[in-house]
């Protein structure tokens, strides 16, 4: 690979850690809004919704326009969003009404956390790498390492300096983007496409008969991953008999360190594996983590299970892109943003498909994480199906 093309790819690893901030530096904060601004938690929970929402949204749009644009412009407008976010967040609650000035901030930098989602995939997937699925899945364990990074290093600055001081830190989280913007703004970047050659629309996409198995891989990927990740603090409380404030730490950080260590596995070992056979193992592990939870009533094991979906999901989102880029060639933007919109959906459906299941059995959570092992074997099948593109 041209030295040129390893700025590109540090670009894009470094686009997921300013996502990883824009998902989880703000929920740190939440109490301290809640006893700062008097404003009411279930009132302030909704920013994960909003936030959540707009993404979804922006996945929705930017195979519209992003070609248009261009790619180093889409992505630039990106880190933009996200520093301007951070900044108004530490300005808008004082000048407006608090929660209006924190609601604003969110939505800014939210446009700029979906738009690195659809546009970091693609600009990874168009450098002359030797082996693509490495690439990709190298560059999806930096959102676990971003996320890991963000919690430890934000817990750790509010230990020392005291979470009073939480402005300070929201600035320096806005040096992030800013940097990376002007990463992106001087490194190469390349069309998915040879020249003279062109995406396919999203009418096109459409008639792509396994683009559709790929869509509900997708849906299942963001389903299986976040179905138990949604209760990974309350496996951690219960399991290690630890506070609130710890088993939110130890939870989400023993399954997101797990998750990205699968990737990273398959990063640097990918052409020594099959891509199929471990994304179908991984369907398997993912399973019995699954029934682990569900069938063995002990919290610990329930921890320990927790941890091993952590992992058996990791290479899910990576590898169903992998395999879509390698099958549909002229799939370009519209592919990329059609299936972060599916996997975005299903981390939304599978936290909702457990919540309403446990509800219908006496609030119990095992019975809605058993209900969800329908999203592994639903992407174990679509593997199998989607096979016979290759």
């Amino acid at each position: 690979m041209k030295p040129d093309y390893q700025k590109t790819m540090y670009a894009c690893f470094t686009g997921y850690v300013v996502q990883a901030a824009v998902n989880n530096f703000v929920p740190l904060l939440f109490v301290t809004f809640q006893k700062s601004y008097h404003i009411p938690l279930a009132q302030i929970t909704l920013l994960i919704t909003i936030n959540f929402m707009i993404q979804l949204f922006v996945d929705l749009l930017s195979a519209g326009f992003i070609d248009r644009i261009g790619y180093r412009s889409s992505i630039i407008l990106a880190h933009v969003c996200a520093a301007l976010g951070f900044l108004l967040l530490t300005i808008l609650p004082e000048v407006l009404p608090p929660f209006t000035g924190i609601l604003i901030a969110v939505c800014v930098y939210a446009v700029g956390g979906g738009l690195i989602e659809v546009l970091v995939s693609p600009i990874i997937e168009s450098c002359p790498t030797d082996h693509k699925e490495k690439a990709m899945s190298l560059l999806h364990s930096f959102y676990c390492w971003g996320h890991v990074g963000v919690v430890l290093l934000s817990t750790a600055f509010f230990s020392i300096f005291g979470i009073e001081n939480w402005k300070i830190l929201t600035l320096l989280w806005m040096i992030l983007p800013v940097a990376n913007g002007i990463l992106f703004a001087t490194a190469p970047i390349y069309s998915l496409q040879d020249e003279g050659e062109s995406g396919l629309t999203l009418k096109e996409l459409f008639h792509e008969k396994y683009f559709w198995i790929f869509l509900l891989m997708m849906l299942c990927a963001g389903a299986s991953e976040q179905a138990v990740s949604q209760w990974a603090s309350s496996f951690a409380e219960q399991g290690l008999h630890i506070s609130k404030t710890l088993g939110d730490l130890a939870g989400p950080m023993a399954f997101a360190l797990l998750m990205g260590s699968s990737r990273l596995i398959y990063g640097k070992y990918g052409e020594k594996m099959n891509l199929d056979r471990f994304m179908k193992y991984s369907c398997i592990l993912c399973m019995i983590s699954y029934l682990g939870i569900s069938l063995i009533p002990v919290p610990f094991i329930e921890l320990i299970c927790c941890a091993i979906c952590g992992f058996s999901v990791g290479i899910m989102w990576p590898g169903t892109f992998s395999k879509a880029s390698a099958s549909i060639r002229r799939g370009g933007t519209v592919m990329f943003a059609m299936l972060a919109l599916a996997g975005d959906l299903g981390c939304s459906s599978g936290p909702t498909l457990v919540g309403f299941v446990s509800s219908a059995f006496g609030n119990t959570l095992q019975a809605g994480i058993l209900a969800a092992i329908i999203f592994p074997a639903l992407l174990l099948s679509g593997i199998i199906l989607s096979r016979r593109t290759d």
